[in-house]
């Protein structure tokens, strides 16, 4: 990027802040309709659920690339740069093409007389930059629930669910049944609703609003289980831990569906994608640091399989945690206890939203020491022979690498 750029829509958006739920589809109907119904050139699938999104919807967008398709993917949150959530062809966009699709989305939302969240926003531009690049398929990850998630305004030919958890409950639900229904809202009837692994066929039935036709995907095994990397059947997945295995038998249901629907996609070119897959933050090494590991896991679920990974493979790390301070933060410990840390670090960044060290502590149960994002990524550079791992949110691995100087992609 030239050294004289100076965004002027990025900062516009940042400033929309990004959280919280907006009830209705009203804002970003009007945005799409205002840029001339961009998702209407391109088949659009959903992929939903609690925990998983993001790898499935990795391993979904390589496989299809490595199948020769030209594959757009919007997904967040982002690491450390917003162009981070719209990739075209296997690669963000850059932030040059952000700001020019940013530059007519805001045009459209002064047009319709709106104030559209950071969200809504966001799917408009990565909406618009599927158009520009005239990509062939589009995987669309929904943000919060799905009833009002901006990405439901879409009609895709393909939902798929993931997992379903507790979490957002102050807006889903307090209950894995209400938080359900809210995500299956991305279904539509008559076309495939692909269900992980984890998901009951029986469960999810009776909550469904309509009548999409069910694909449960089948689990992959058996399994080499490492702490960096897994096997099945002979190939190597990069995407550590068995819960990985169950997104890539998502992501292989979801092309078994397209293929029915009359998508050229040739099976010799899956394992391709798979070797190619790259997630940072999810059981990822830093690269250029020794031993350092992050995972975003940011509810108690996404802990208890981060903890029975850890537990399987025999590894005790040093634990720099930190989470937002509307997360289930008795239940994150109560599962990253369970692993056995050689140690325990709080860390806490400047935003308001992080928890408090007065929190962090009540729901460990200890006293711990708080570091800043800049004291915390001193440590982390330091050279120590155990392994060492930040978990409890993508917002706290996205400030420590960019405090760290450290580009995940």
């Amino acid at each position: 990027m030239n050294g004289d750029f100076k965004p002027v829509f990025i900062p516009r958006l940042q400033e929309r802040g990004h959280f919280g739920i907006k009830f209705g589809l009203e804002n970003i109907q009007a945005l799409v309709e205002g840029l001339g119904r961009p998702d209407a050139g391109f088949p659009v699938i959903l992929i939903a659920g609690t925990n998983g999104k993001g790898s499935t919807g990795a391993f979904l967008a390589h496989m299809l690339k490595a199948a020769g398709f030209v594959v757009g993917w919007t997904t967040s949150p982002h690491l450390v740069d917003m162009a981070e959530r719209v990739w075209v062809d296997g690669e963000p966009i850059g932030e040059g093409a952000l700001e020019l699709l940013l530059s007519e989305v805001f045009e459209a939302e002064e047009a319709a007389g709106l104030h559209a969240t950071y969200f809504e926003l966001m799917i408009a531009a990565a909406l618009s930059a599927f158009r520009m690049t005239g990509v062939e398929v589009a995987l669309v990850e929904v943000g919060m629930g799905g009833r009002w998630d901006a990405t439901n305004a879409t009609d895709p030919i393909l939902t798929v669910l993931t997992s379903v958890g507790l979490d957002h409950q102050h807006y889903l639900g307090d209950t894995r049944e209400a938080i359900a229904r809210e995500k299956l809202c991305t279904a539509r009837d008559g076309r495939p609703l692909v269900l992980g692994p984890s998901l009951d066929p029986d469960w999810i039935r009776p909550l469904l609003p309509c009548a999409p036709t069910l694909h449960p995907a089948p689990r992959l095994g058996p399994a080499d289980i490492r702490w960096d990397h897994s096997r099945v059947h002979g190939k190597r997945v990069n995407l550590a831990g068995l819960h990985q295995l169950d997104n890539l038998a998502t992501a292989f249901e979801a092309v078994r569906q397209l293929q029915d629907l009359g998508f050229p996609i040739p099976d010799d070119h899956l394992w391709a994608g798979v070797a190619a897959t790259h997630w940072p933050g999810r059981i990822w090494k830093v690269p250029s640091l020794k031993g350092v590991w992050m995972d975003g896991a940011h509810n108690p679920e996404g802990a208890r399989v981060l903890a029975d990974h850890a537990l399987a493979c025999g590894v005790r790390p040093h634990l720099y945690f930190g989470a937002m301070g509307d997360k289930d933060l008795g239940g994150l410990a109560r599962e990253l206890k369970r692993m056995r840390p050689l140690s325990v670090t709080f860390v806490q960044g400047d935003a308001p939203r992080y928890a408090t060290a007065q929190a962090l502590g009540e729901a460990w149960g200890l006293e711990a020491p708080m570091l800043t994002v800049a004291e915390a990524a001193a440590h982390l550079r330091a050279q120590v022979e155990a392994p060492r791992l930040v978990t409890g949110s993508l917002y706290l691995l996205g400030d420590l690498l960019r405090e760290l100087g450290v580009r995940p992609f």
